[in-house]
């Protein structure tokens, strides 16, 4: 499952932190007759399978496979009779639950949960090309007890390019209770998006997403067996004008937290948001640097008091410059 979702309800079993440390030792290999006249990187990749062809061959590449003491390389000839050293280099997924300290907008903590205002630009967890730097190593850092927590304490996701409202599960117990109400969708989430266009006053938008067919990298809107049911109430605020074109400042209720849900909903109405080069044209880029999207409001049931909980933060620096630029007001927080 892609990591780059608005919201994401699910928690993905291969994420747990507790994995045990790689090994990285030296492995040495003596090489015999049967090998002779084969090419020595397969050679190699049959001797030491736990590690793939793709991953051998960029340490030949490297230098890090040595036959009888100097440098190899994977398109020789073995001859049966040479020794074979190769030294395992860590790849970046293997120290992807890094601690790194970072600064976090951290605007609730107690035992149980972490209330964080994600920045634009923050990956929250490591994946393919984001293998530091995200969130979720800096919550390592900044409270250690979550290596014992999958993920980090992590129960839902905000695309790098969308700022706003996280809750994070400090504890096993409160991760699982905030997992269960996600899922029974009473966790209220609210965002602010500007839009291309003026929407209707209100609407709901029930429509299952699931991957594009055509781009592996998007979303859509679908009736595929395997779509996911997504619901998104939106709420007409106020429009404006960029560049002489209209725009509104929608809110988004989200009762489901599907991979780009409001981008894509949006987009599916015809009303694609500012800055989202994904589902809008490649131009509109040039108004606004990301994708005009805020998680402004989380609430929920405190995992161990059970009290219902309310946090609501401003619009990012950014986000509240573009609307003034398009003469709309940032909207006081009820």
């Amino acid at each position: 499952m892609p990591f780059d979702s608005d919201l994401d309800d699910e928690l993905d079993a291969d994420l747990v932190s507790g994995a045990g440390a790689p090994d990285y030792s030296p492995i040495t290999l003596e090489l015999n007759p049967e090998h002779c006249g084969q090419r020595l990187d397969k050679v190699v990749a049959h001797l030491v399978p736990q590690f793939s062809r793709s991953r051998l061959q960029q340490w030949f590449e490297e230098g890090h496979v040595t036959v009888d003491g100097k440098p190899a390389k994977g398109k020789g000839t073995a001859f049966g009779d040479e020794t074979v050293v190769v030294l395992p280099q860590p790849a970046p997924e293997d120290t992807a639950f890094t601690p790194e300290a970072m600064a976090l907008d951290i605007v609730y903590e107690d035992e149980s949960i972490m209330v964080i205002n994600k920045p634009a630009g923050l990956v929250v967890h490591p994946g393919s090309g984001n293998w530091s730097g995200t969130l979720l190593n800096g919550l390592l850092a900044y409270c250690p007890q979550l290596v014992s927590v999958p993920r980090a304490g992590i129960v839902h996701r905000l695309d790098k390019d969308t700022s706003g409202l996280m809750v994070v599960g400090k504890t096993l117990e409160a991760q699982t209770d905030l997992v269960r109400q996600l899922q029974a969708r009473t966790v209220k989430r609210e965002y602010l998006a500007l839009v291309w266009g003026t929407p209707r006053l209100s609407g709901t938008i029930d429509s299952a997403i699931s991957r594009d067919p055509k781009d592996r990298v998007k979303m859509a809107v679908s009736n595929a067996p395997m779509a996911k049911p997504a619901i998104t109430h939106y709420t007409l605020l106020e429009s404006g004008e960029l560049d002489r074109r209209p725009v509104s400042l929608v809110q988004c209720r989200l009762e489901t937290g599907r991979t780009h849900q409001i981008r894509v909903h949006m987009q599916s109405l015809g009303f694609a948001l500012v800055g989202d080069t994904v589902y809008g044209k490649q131009h509109l880029r040039s108004f606004f640097h990301r994708q005009a999207l805020q998680a402004r409001r989380l609430g929920l049931s405190h995992p161990l008091s059970g009290e219902h909980m309310e946090w609501v933060v401003p619009l990012a620096a950014d986000f509240a410059e573009l609307l003034a630029s398009a003469g709309i007001q940032e909207p006081e927080a009820a």
